[in-house]
C-alpha cells in the first residue's frame, strides 16, 4: 500500500514555492538520523489495529493521525512530541510486526531516492510489548534491513539506540547484541531522551565499550539541554556525531572543541519546531552553525511523527532558510564523510556522491 502521508506532505512541499521541489526530489540523498519507531506508516498502524483488535472510533489514517503525528494546530512541546510514541510503541506486537515495518520503512526512504541511510532503532521498545528478547530483535531488524534494502537497491546501515531515562542493564543488553550484530549491518550506538534530569555520564563506561568495540558514537544532545549535553557527550563519552546539537551555540567554547574535533550535527529542522526547541522553521539556527563553522547534515528524525520525507525537508531548508541546491549538494558530501563505515566503504560512498551530485 502507497503511503499515505509521504502523499499528502509531497504535495504540500510542492505548493510551498519552491520551484525546485522536484529537483530535489530527484537528488540522491543520504539520511544519517531516522529512528525506525519514528517511521511507520499510518495505514499499517490501522492495519495492526484491525487484525489485533485494538479498539479504534474509526479504522481510517485520519482517525489515529492525532494520536502518533504532530498536526498543525497542536501546541508544539516535548511533552506532546514524545507522547506519540507512547502510542506508537503500543503498535510494536510482534516480530511479524517488527519485520513489516522495518521493510515499509527502507522502502519508503528508497522511494524519496534516499541513496545510503543510517537507521536506528531502539532494542527495548521494539521489546516492550513484543515480549521478544532485545538480542533476537537486533538480530531480526539486521536480517530484515538487509533483504529489503537489496531489494530496494539502497545502502542501509544500523545504529543501535539506548534511552538515558532506563537502566544501565538495558543498555549493556542493547550494546552487546549490537557488538554481535557488526558484520550484520549495526555500525553504531547511540544514547535518546530527553536529556533534562538524565545526565550522559553514567553511560560512559558503555560507550567506550562500543568505540572500542567498532562502532560509531553518536549521542543526542543541545537539545532539550544547553551546551554542557553537547559537551558531555563529546568530552566524556567520545562522541563523534550529534543528534541535533543546535544548542551548542550557547557556549563558544564548546562550538571550539566541536570544530577542533570535527563533529558532525545531525540536524532535523522540522523535529526540533515540533518538539518546542525553536519556535519556528525560519528561526532555526542552522545558518548560525554553519556561520560558525560547524559541520551540519539534514535529516528527518522521525518521518512520519513530523509528516515529512527528507525531501519536504531539504525543500523547507531552501524555502525558509535560503538553502540553494549547491548547499544541499555540499551538505550531504558532509554525510558521506561522517558515515559509520570502515574508511575504503566511506572513500567509495564519498566517491559515489561526488559523481551523482557533480556529474
Amino acid at each position: 500500500m502507497e503511503n499515505v502521508t509521504s502523499i499528502r506532505l509531497s504535495e504540500g512541499a510542492i505548493l510551498s514555492g519552491n520551484p525546485l521541489s522536484e529537483a530535489v526530489r530527484a537528488l540522491p540523498k543520504i539520511e544519517l538520523h531516522r529512528h525506525l519507531e519514528g517511521s511507520v506508516r499510518l495505514e499499517t498502524l490501522v492495519d495492526i489495529a484491525q487484525q489485533h483488535g485494538i479498539e479504534m472510533p474509526e479504522y481510517e489514517p485520519e482517525t489515529l493521525r492525532p494520536f502518533v503525528q504532530m498536526i498543525p494546530d497542536e501546541p508544539r512541546t516535548w511533552q506532546n512530541f514524545l507522547a506519540k510514541f507512547k502510542v506508537l510503541r503500543q503498535f510494536f506486537l510482534s516480530p511479524g510486526i517488527i519485520t513489516r515495518i522495518t521493510r515499509e520503512v527502507i522502502a519508503d526512504a528508497a522511494s524519496d531516492n534516499i541513496k545510503y541511510m543510517e537507521l536506528r532503532f531502539t532494542p527495548q521498545a521494539l521489546c516492550q510489548v513484543s515480549r521478544c528478547m532485545p538480542e533476537d530483535v537486533v538480530a531480526l531488524v539486521c536480517e530484515t534491513t538487509a533483504a529489503a534494502a537489496t531489494e530496494h537497491g539502497i545502502d542501509v546501515r544500523l545504529i543501535v539506540s539506548i534511552n538515558r531515562n532506563e537502566s544501565l542493564e538495558i543498555g549493556e543488553r542493547a550494546l552487546y547484541a549490537a557488538l554481535d550484530n557488526r558484520h550484520h549491518g549495526v555500525v553504531g550506538f547511540d544514547l535518546a531522551g530527553n536529556e533534562s534530569g538524565y545526565p550522559a555520564i553514567p553511560f560512559r563506561d558503555l560507550f567506550k565499550q562500543a568505540q572500542v568495540g567498532g562502532l560509531g558514537l553518536t549521542l543526542h544532545a543541545g537539545e532539550w539541554e544547553g551546551a554542557q549535553s553537547v559537551w558531555d557527550a563529546v568530552g566524556n563519552l567520545g562522541a563523534e556525531r550529534i543528534g541535533h546539537g543546535i544548542r551548542v551555540l550557547e557556549d563558544p567554547g564548546v562550538v571550539r572543541v566541536l570544530m577542533e574535533r570535527g563533529v558532525v550535527l545531525e540536524v532535523c529542522p522540522t523535529s526540533n519546531v515540533d518538539s518546542g526547541v525553536v519556535t519556528s522553521f525560519s528561526a532555526h539556527p542552522i545558518p548560525l552553525l554553519i556561520e560558525h563553522g560547524l559541520k551540519i547534515t539534514l535529516n528527518t528524525d522521525d518521518p512520519s511523527v513530523s509528516g515529512i520525507t527528507l525531501s519536504d525537508e531539504i525543500d523547507r531548508t531552501m524555502v525558509h532558510l535560503a538553502f540553494t541546491m549547491d548547499d544541499v549538494k555540499q551538505h550531504t558530501l558532509i554525510a558521506a564523510h561522517a558515515a559509520f563505515l570502515p574508511n575504503k566503504e566511506r572513500a567509495a560512498l564519498v566517491a559515489k556522491f561526488e559523481q551523482w551530485l557533480y556529474p
